[in-house]
């Protein structure tokens, strides 16, 4: 199945649902990253029809349910996403989701997939696309803030994109941060540590206060920014925003992130618009991606899965 042309079931059988296994089974980076290459694309060219996500909390519970929207070629679909912080150390995962994927030509269900680890997957794979094309293209030095499932994630998809020579970790757990760097072949470190010397920077945390300080960046370094979701957190301060600030959505920025409020900084542009080279790619200082995830990114990588499973 492709956007272009979905592959819906019109005999009345069930629809189908993929659970976590069968996404694993055939969903790959390097098919993925182009699937998102072109997806971010075709949001900042107008292609796609999508809201910022509406947040519902779960109070009572200390979670949060997402709710994501949007219409793209001839699919349509949503992603129901929850997130409940307490999970952490438990058999759940923090983060859980499922994605219903229709046709928009006539409105039928196409499938249901399991959402968790295409969220995982997709918002490596955006992180990997802003490291292609922001990172300079002798970017040898990784530092990762984060120890967590985002924090492997994109360990495994910066890999696609470019070879890195030493990769230094950090958490605010010790313990987590030595799990994953025995783990992956890097180093545990100090944030300072690790970010003084990196060329390409992840933030997956989730911090609500800044963990990176501006005057530990060097110049050219590409910081992706990826864990602060909301307008009350932020893992970076003022200063580590001040470099040439690329979004995934100027309206999911304005919405949602603290990074960019706290600092009162402005959007340099969409990553989309860059990949179509309707903005050229920063040069000045250092440069920070800020990742929030679209629907559209959602959609896209469930259709590389049912297109896996049609052929």
């Amino acid at each position: 199945m492709t956007t272009d042309s979905p592959s819906p079931h019109f005999d009345g059988s069930p629809v189908p649902f993929l659970d976590e296994s069968a996404v694993r089974r055939v969903l790959r980076y390097e098919d993925l990253i182009g699937a998102m290459e072109r997806a971010l694309i075709d949001f900042s060219a107008g292609k796609v029809l999508q809201p910022v996500r509406s947040i519902l909390p779960a109070e009572a519970h200390h979670g949060f349910f997402g709710i994501m929207p949007a219409v793209y070629h001839n699919i349509m679909g949503a992603k129901l996403v929850t997130v409940f912080p307490k999970n952490a150390g438990t058999l759940l995962p923090t983060h859980q989701a499922i994605i219903v994927v229709l046709n928009a030509t006539n409105g039928q269900p196409v499938a249901v997939l399991d959402g968790r680890l295409i969220t995982e997957m997709r918002t490596a794979a955006v992180t990997a696309v802003a490291t292609k094309y922001l990172s300079t293209t002798d970017a040898r030095k990784l530092a990762i803030l984060g120890s967590g499932v985002q924090a492997k994630a994109h360990y495994a998809a910066l890999q696609t994109v470019r070879h890195f020579d030493e990769v230094s970790v950090w958490s605010r757990n010790s313990s987590h941060a030595q799990k994953l760097a025995a783990e992956i072949g890097a180093t545990a470190t100090s944030a300072e540590g690790a970010v003084r010397k990196a060329d390409v920077v992840v933030t997956v945390t989730s911090a609500e206060e800044p963990i990176l300080r501006g005057e530990w960046l060097k110049k050219g370094t590409l910081l992706n920014a990826v864990g602060a979701v909301g307008l009350t957190r932020r893992e970076l301060d003022t200063a580590a925003m001040q470099g040439a600030v690329v979004v995934d959505s100027r309206q999911a920025a304005a919405a949602e992130s603290g990074d960019i409020a706290f600092a009162g900084v402005k959007v340099y542009g969409e990553l989309g618009e860059i990949l179509a080279g309707k903005l050229a790619t920063p040069s000045a200082g250092h440069v920070v991606f800020k990742s929030l995830g679209l629907a559209v990114e959602d959609l896209a990588a469930a259709s590389l899965v049912l297109e896996s499973y049609a052929s």
